[in-house]
């Protein structure tokens, strides 16, 4: 079903979009009022300009004409005055509301779940959390107030004109409703078709943007530097001829503009001089009748782009909105959104997973029958070949996906049915490539506690095997690190993404290979001082994947993730578990990679 061209899946997710910009009707109001004084004081000065005119043809005394005189100049100052209030209102609502939003949407986006968002790709979530953001804060500047303030100043000059001629006055409603509706009906049909090219065309290029620069280094060992940069030449020539066709419809509902205004314009001249030959109006309003519709029609011509708007921002709601959960799933009461002040390392937090089969939503089960036990002052190991189901044994053990069956539970309480907030207090994940940002190392560390201090920071960095490192550092804490981690090692990476998930203070710990992408020597060492670093006296619980066996000495417990009879098929469980010394003794294969991994060294 559609409403206006517009579907009944784009109203609602563009309303829902609206909603949460959180737009100040104060603030609304105001841009709308100073649009359409704006706007009137441009009909007024056509108007009083029209009458200013025949009566000076009339040759009257010159003071009979003062006060028209003044009005002209009164209308043509406040025509731009108002206008220039109207863009900072306008402009301050949008960019306001575009700030909400996407605060919002962060929000949204944490109750959501973690598949939802895993499945996009990393250019395309690029892009619905810049350009289609964007697009909905245009909707309220270039579609919602233009239809606004030219549907009030509209009604209001169609009433002024038929006080005077009722008949011009219908003609020109006629003619505003021609210009104001059947147009931009024809627009919004027509740009649907380029805006889908649009979209897929800047998806597609943000995402071969994204891979340039994470692999930049890989791309240009391969030599595909060339084809690369070919393949999105050729995204942009799409996307110009999507933005060229959307320019077509424009210049049609430009035509019918034209046209309801000739109408308007022509027919209240006809019965304006009907009117003055039977001497029902002055000689002087027949220049006001004929010449105010001119003015009129200001408002109606913003109406065709503010058309293109609307489509534009309804399909950008739509895929906004396809990230996010149902609305009665996000979780905001008072209560959850109050501050969770960080859990003490002693307090008992026990995870316990019974029975446990993983996979993610849509897809086959990776492992079953996972049982184990994590409690503050535990250090817990997992090991496999690459693809098992490690990280997606991590990401359920947090709450991020949900089990298939079994269970997962916080001191006795599903995790999965808690507050994402509320479980992160006791249960801290950092995945592979969590993210360094480009600012000051200590802003890196308050990612994960924003009341960190700089003294604590110090301690963590410390306590992560940093503390010769940020104290030769000129700037110490304050020293900027580039996007990505650029500016870093990867061994100085690892260990300030260590601090970080430490700063969280949840009495749990998960780390996702911590020592990837690391030489063997710097990786052991990463991985002694991350087992090390929960000691029995701070009682924090510890559990990391990882592919580096030699370390595990510390670890109390190893479990070994494994297809139980060699089918490639069948889903992976816990083959063997134990203290790294007895799964020297017991088990060949953890004994042999060990063996390996000290020929690598020497």
């Amino acid at each position: 079903m559609k409403t206006w061209f517009i579907t009944t899946e784009e109203r609602q997710a563009l309303k829902r979009a609206i909603k949460l910009l959180e737009l100040k009707p104060a603030t609304l109001f105001l841009a709308c009022f100073l649009g359409a004084a704006g706007l009137g004081a441009t009909i007024a000065l056509g108007a009083t300009a029209a009458w200013l005119i025949a009566r000076a043809s009339q040759m009257p005394p010159v003071l009979y004409l003062e006060v028209a005189v003044v009005s002209v100049r009164f209308f043509g100052i406040s025509k731009a005055v108002f206008r220039y209030l109207e863009r900072l209102a306008s402009h301050k609502l949008g960019v306001s509301g575009m700030t909400t939003l996407r605060t919002n949407l962060y929000r949204s986006l944490s109750y959501s779940d973690t598949a939802r968002i895993a499945s996009l790709r990393r250019g395309d979530i690029l892009d619905r959390m810049g350009t289609d953001v964007d697009n909905i804060g245009d909707f309220v500047v270039k579609s919602l107030l233009p239809a606004m303030v030219a549907t009030i100043v509209g009604i209001i000059t169609v009433v002024g004109i038929s006080l005077v001629d009722w008949r011009a006055g219908l003609f020109l409603a006629l003619g505003l409703l021609l210009s104001g509706l059947v147009g931009p009906l024809f627009t919004i049909r027509a740009t649907r078709i380029s805006q889908q090219r649009e979209t897929q065309s800047r998806a597609q290029i943000s995402e071969v943007a994204m891979t340039m620069v994470d692999g930049a280094a890989q791309i240009t060992v391969d030599g595909q530097t060339q084809q690369v940069l070919s393949g999105l030449s050729k995204l942009e020539d799409q996307l110009y001829e999507a933005k060229d066709s959307s320019a077509k419809p424009a210049a049609l509902a430009e035509a019918i503009d034209v046209f309801g205004m000739l109408m308007a314009v022509i027919m209240a001249a006809y019965f304006g001089i009907s009117a003055v030959n039977h001497q029902s109006i002055p000689e002087v309003m027949l220049a006001v009748l004929a010449l105010t519709p001119l003015s009129a029609f200001e408002g109606t011509a913003q109406l065709g782009p503010a058309a293109q708007q609307l489509v534009i921002s309804a399909t950008s709601a739509v895929r906004i909105m396809n990230m996010l959960p149902a609305q009665e799933q996000v979780k905001m009461t008072d209560e959850d959104e109050q501050p969770i002040i960080p859990r003490n390392r002693s307090a008992s937090s026990i995870l316990e997973a019974k029975d446990l089969a993983i996979a993610w939503p849509g897809g086959p089960v990776v492992a079953e029958g996972i049982n184990l036990r994590l409690e503050p002052g535990n250090h817990l190991a997992i090991v496999g070949q690459s693809g098992i189901g490690k990280t997606t044994l991590l990401y359920t053990l947090a709450g991020l996906l949900k089990p298939v069956s079994g269970s997962v539970k916080i001191d006795g309480v599903d995790i999965f049915s808690l507050p994402r907030i509320r479980a992160a207090a006791s249960f801290v994940i950092t995945p592979e490539d969590a993210h360094i940002f480009e600012t000051t190392i200590l802003e890196n560390l308050r990612v994960a506690n924003g009341q960190l201090s700089a003294k604590e920071g110090e301690e963590l960095l410390k306590e992560a095997g940093l503390g010769q490192w940020i104290s030769s550092l000129p700037d110490g804490l304050e020293t900027e690190l580039g996007s990505g981690a650029t500016t870093i090692s990867g061994g100085e990476r690892r260990r300030i993404l260590l601090a970080r998930a430490m700063a969280a203070k949840a009495p749990l710990l998960a780390l996702d290979e911590p020592g990837e992408h690391l030489d063997a020597e710097t990786a052991d060492a990463l991985l002694r001082d991350l087992l090390n670093s929960g000691s029995k006296e701070q009682k924090r619980g510890v559990i990391l994947v990882t592919h580096r066996l030699t370390p595990l000495d510390q670890a109390d417990k190893v479990f070994i993730m494994d297809k139980p009879h060699g089918n490639p098929n069948e889903p992976a469980t816990f083959v063997a578990s134990g203290t790294h010394k007895e799964l020297l003794e017991t088990h060949q294969g953890y004994a042999w990679s060990i063996r390996q991994e000290q020929v690598d060294v020497f």
